[in-house]
């Protein structure tokens, strides 16, 4: 049995210890993790799923009123998801699933449509964050909303429109609470003010907990010379780039990762949490906020080679390649 999601073959020995039928079930259409035990752990939904959610429910509603969605995953998955709309409003929570950290658990989406001919329009409106400053994907004051998440939602709308038959419509999206929320997240010192975040790449959460780890270590442990990776844009990279290898997602639990390996292993990803693991204090003395802003900086060259210089002596059994979101390695262990 193959998750849909990350393309992992679970093990026969795993799916022979899951007794429960829906769980099994739930685990093949990739709306949760099998591990080791035989348990199974529910992915959430990502702020970009639970506003697609609010938006389509809006839509929808001009119609008839909805208790429940329908959306397409950016991963390609049809799932259900609860949102309630009425007279052109709709509403929707965020679902965590077995993710018992997550801090926007139960966040509020409210969309708010007005038809118009022709065209749709996507507006951002209070709790959700804008950028306080130019960044090498954002502009000042542009919303903290990522690609991925954006298609969702509009692709969630157009839906929406063709099921009841008008040609556009205006939908601003808000979170009530999104501001206090995000007190809570990497927002503020990533330069995000105002509110949360809308992400999703791939439109649903991971269940990073102990039990999960359990599962991840046993598999980075048997492994012989296992690609780790912190995301899903290094999931997708380090299979092309080690086609041989088994790529195994860890998300920020480097040091339990790396502690796991018996032996050569490649650490493969987008820069950010893996230079900052390497190296917490990389970003002072820079004047840059995030390490995307150092990346694609000219002081970036020089820096990275002493980090990695300095961890390779530190770990001499691991290997560090480092991407950007297009797939091209930016640097390597040297």
């Amino acid at each position: 049995m193959k998750d849909p999601v990350t393309g992992f073959e679970y093990p026969d020995a795993w799916v022979a210890k899951c007794t429960s039928p829906e769980d099994l079930r739930l685990a093949e259409q990739g709306l949760a993790v099998l591990t080791s035990t035989g348990s199974t752990l529910l992915r959430g939904f990502t702020t970009g799923t639970t506003a697609a959610a609010a938006a389509k429910a809006a839509v929808l509603s001009f119609k008839k009123d909805t208790g429940a969605v329908s959306l397409t995953l950016p991963c390609n998955i049809m799932v259900d998801v609860v949102a309630d709309g009425h007279g052109g409003r709709g509403s929707c929570r965020k679902f965590a699933g077995d993710y018992l950290s997550d801090v926007t658990a139960g966040l509020e989406f409210v969309a708010e449509a007005t038809l118009q001919p022709g065209s749709i329009t996507i507006l951002f409106g209070e709790g959700i964050g804008r950028f306080s400053r130019d960044t090498p994907r954002y502009r000042k004051g542009s919303p903290a909303v990522s690609p991925p998440a954006l298609t969702s939602i509009v692709r969630s709308v157009q839906e929406a429109l063709d099921a009841i038959g008008e040609s556009g419509v205006s939908v601003r999206i808000s979170a009530p609470l999104g501001a206090v929320t995000a007190e809570n997240t990497l927002n503020p010192r990533m330069g995000v003010d105002g509110g949360i975040s809308v992400l999703g790449t791939t439109g649903l959460v991971e269940p990073w907990d102990d039990h999960l780890t359990k599962s991840t270590m046993e598999r980075i442990a048997s492994a012989d010379c296992p690609v780790l990776t912190t995301g899903r844009i290094g999931l997708r990279f380090s299979r092309l780039l080690y086609p041989g290898r088994e790529v195994i997602l860890i998300g920020g639990k480097l040091q339990e990762a790396l502690d796991a390996a018996r032996g050569e292993v490649i650490l493969c990803g987008l820069p950010a949490l893996i230079l900052r693991h390497i190296n917490p204090e990389i970003l002072k003395g820079t004047g840059f906020l995030t390490v995307e802003e150092l990346a694609d900086s000219p002081h970036f060259p020089p820096i990275l080679a002493a980090t990695l210089q300095g961890f390779r002596k530190r770990r001499p059994r691991v290997t560090v390649v480092l991407i950007n979101r297009e797939g091209k390695v930016i640097g390597e262990s040297p």
